[in-house]
């Protein structure tokens, strides 16, 4: 959660959402992100524009180990350099050419992004197991109205639902709204995730309902 001292990790995505290969947008307080996963599976962060023309590096592809910007094929690395441009292909790209990056951490099948130096690793989410994200037009204030408790400092809210006990892993968003990631006590069966996705699905209806009386 975010600190007025030291950095803070933010949940931006769920492992399954990012297979090898593949690259998403993300969000966190420090701006957009372009989340990729290499073909090795190594998981890297970096800033969404690309130095050339500022195209979003999002739009972009994964080949190996670079991350290639989708308009000129400008390639980088997981450290953010500039490795290939394909009109000159003799040419070794200087080192000032690279892109932000931020430091990453995969646990517990949530991929988690710093913002700034954060004092310690991301918390474990150890017996909670990821279903799915959706994003809600609503502040976190209005999602613990809406659930009826406070999240915690590591932004989980835990909801009843007819399954059992259904966590809420919450990421603000600059914008009032706020990203959550549904992860379920227990069994993951079918049944199991159904009801905890009707149920999160719900809250959220809540909270944006209460978000509009606010507005108001």
């Amino acid at each position: 959660m975010p600190s007025a001292t030291t950095g803070f990790w933010t949940p931006v995505a769920l492992s399954r959402d990012l297979p090898a290969g593949t690259v998403i947008p993300a969000r966190t307080a420090a701006g957009s992100i372009a989340l990729w996963r290499s073909a090795s599976g190594r998981i890297s962060a970096s800033a969404d524009r690309c130095p050339h023309r500022g195209m979003r590096l999002s739009h972009g592809f994964v080949r190996g180990e670079t991350l290639s910007c989708i308009y000129h094929g400008w390639s980088y690395g997981q450290a953010g350099n500039c490795l290939r441009i394909p009109a000159h292909p003799g040419l070794t790209p200087p080192e000032t050419i690279r892109v932000a990056t931020h430091d990453v951490e995969e646990t517990d099948s949530v991929i988690w992004v710093a913002v700034g130096t954060p004092a310690s690793k991301p918390p474990k989410l150890e017996g909670l197991i990821p279903l799915r994200s959706m994003t809600a037009f609503a502040g976190i204030a209005a999602i613990e109205a809406a659930a009826g408790a406070k999240a915690s400092p590591d932004g989980l809210v835990e909801i009843d639902a007819s399954i059992g006990a259904v966590c809420l892993l919450l990421s603000a968003w600059e914008d009032g709204q706020t990203l959550i990631h549904v992860l379920l006590k227990g069994d993951p069966g079918v049944a199991a995730g159904i009801g905890a996705t009707r149920a999160a699905e719900s809250l959220r209806r809540r909270a944006e309902g209460l978000q509009r009386e606010i507005a108001q």
